[in-house]
Order: structure tokens, then C-alpha cells, then sequence
């Protein structure tokens, strides 16, 4: 059974990296899922001015890993292939992207995160796999 201190340590360790501070991404962790909340900001606009796809890859493929590591108490887990479809471009309000483990064995995780604009419309999908690492989850890497 896990801890829900799981949860939170998890929540703790995201808030506390330097580029999600940054960005002002937030996380809600639960088991096998993970909602990333994320502003959209002109700083994070290309030329095109839309948001850039390296923040709808940050929020797609942290909402997948920490659905993934909501399963791990013990180690952090490492993403190792992640494919995204960015769909549509955002430019105001904020986007949500919900990560799921959709299937589980004994060496990996597949993960699905979907993101959205703030109307509900999908504007991007993604699939990863995820695997566990010989890092310890501690709180020299802000799981406290």
C-alpha cells in the first residue's frame, strides 16, 4: 500500500527544481495519476506567438512520470522513450495536462498524459515509457 507523505514528497520534489519554479508549473500527484497545471506566459512564446513545444513537452511528460513514480516509493524513475503530438497552439490562460499509468510490468511503466487549454480542448497528447533508476528518492533531490 502506498503512503500518501508519497504523494505530497512527490509534489515537494517537482516545486523545488529550479526550471518548474521558473515556469510556475504545479503538480497534484495521485496513485497512477498526476495533474500538471501549468501559466501560459508571453515568455514562453516562439516567433509564431503560441507557447513553445518544449513547456507542452514539460507538462505532458511530467504529469506521465509522476503518475509513474506515484507507484514508486523508492526510487525516482526515469523516462526512457516519450512520443507527443502537439495538436493545436495556446497563447492565454493556462494549460492542464492529466499523466495516467495505463499499463505496468515488472521492468516499466506505459503512461499517457493528455493537455489541455483552459476551454477543455486537447491540444496535445503523449505516450511514454518509464523505468526505475538506481536514484533514491530523498530530500537531497526535494522528495521531503
Amino acid at each position: 500500500m502506498i503512503n500518501s507523505d508519497h504523494y505530497i514528497k512527490l509534489e515537494n520534489m517537482m516545486h523545488s527544481a529550479s526550471f518548474v519554479k521558473f515556469t510556475g508549473a504545479r503538480v497534484s500527484v495521485k496513485k497512477g495519476e498526476a495533474k500538471i497545471i501549468l501559466p501560459v506566459k508571453k515568455e514562453f512564446f516562439h516567433a509564431a506567438g503560441a507557447m513553445h513545444g518544449a513547456l507542452y513537452f514539460l507538462a505532458l511528460d511530467n504529469a506521465a512520470f509522476f503518475a509513474a513514480n506515484s507507484l514508486v516509493e523508492d526510487v525516482f524513475v526515469l523516462t526512457t522513450s516519450f512520443t507527443t503530438y502537439i495538436t493545436r497552439p495556446v497563447s492565454e490562460g493556462v494549460i492542464k495536462s492529466i499523466g495516467k499509468v495505463v499499463n505496468q510490468n515488472r521492468s516499466q511503466f506505459i503512461c499517457e498524459s493528455v493537455l489541455f487549454d483552459s476551454k477543455e480542448k486537447e491540444i496535445a497528447r503523449a505516450t511514454g515509457i518509464f523505468v526505475r533508476s538506481k536514484i533514491p528518492l530523498s530530500d537531497k533531490i526535494g522528495y521531503k
